[in-house]
């Protein structure tokens, strides 16, 4: 199923870009604390991804990347999660998410369970690699997958699902995508 929406790619010289990037941070903040509650929910679900995948698809990869950059740091600093020693490499991961999911998007300007699914693996596969080479860890990055593929669904199911009930239209301008 396609769905087509109006899909945005804000610049940095636009205020509006680094507004919508603070608000989904702050998404970022209140969404883990919920998924924490479940034993190894962050690690299950990677919420953080989720919001970012909805920011860089709706709004671009500005968007995505800042809010991506922004998440880890603000809630290792409040909460202490994600742990120090894995917040270089989240961090990576999160923007290459980001940056995957916004160019995506303002290529093909639609929505797609299938599109959001190369997305999603695309960004495991080549985050998978990163983490390989940075900690020589095949387990953990084995781990993303056989633990964390609740997670994987929930960033295509839950994105999808969001972006077809869109974001207000007070956030955005009408017209074409940009």
């Amino acid at each position: 199923m396609v769905t087509s929406i109006r899909l945005y790619s804000l610049s940095y010289s636009e205020l509006r870009t680094y507004m919508m990037a603070a608000a989904f941070v702050v998404c970022n903040i209140a969404l883990p604390q919920f998924f924490h509650l479940i034993p190894q929910g962050g690690i299950i679900f990677a919420p953080l991804s989720l919001v970012i995948l909805v920011a860089a698809y709706k709004l671009g990869w500005r968007v995505g990347l800042l809010a991506a950059i922004a998440s880890p740091l603000v809630n290792h600093m409040l909460f202490g999660q994600p742990a120090a020693g894995v917040m270089t490499l989240m961090t990576l991961k999160l923007a290459l998410l980001a940056v995957i999911a916004g160019l995506t998007a303002q290529h093909f300007k639609k929505v797609s369970l299938l599109l959001i699914a190369g997305v999603v693996l695309a960004a495991e596969f080549l985050g998978g690699i990163a983490e390989l080479a940075l900690t020589g860890a095949i387990a953990a990055t084995i781990a993303d997958f056989t633990i964390g593929w609740p997670g994987l669904l929930l960033q295509i199911f839950g994105t999808s699902a969001i972006l077809r009930a869109s974001l207000p239209r007070l956030l955005y301008r009408e017209g074409k995508f940009r």
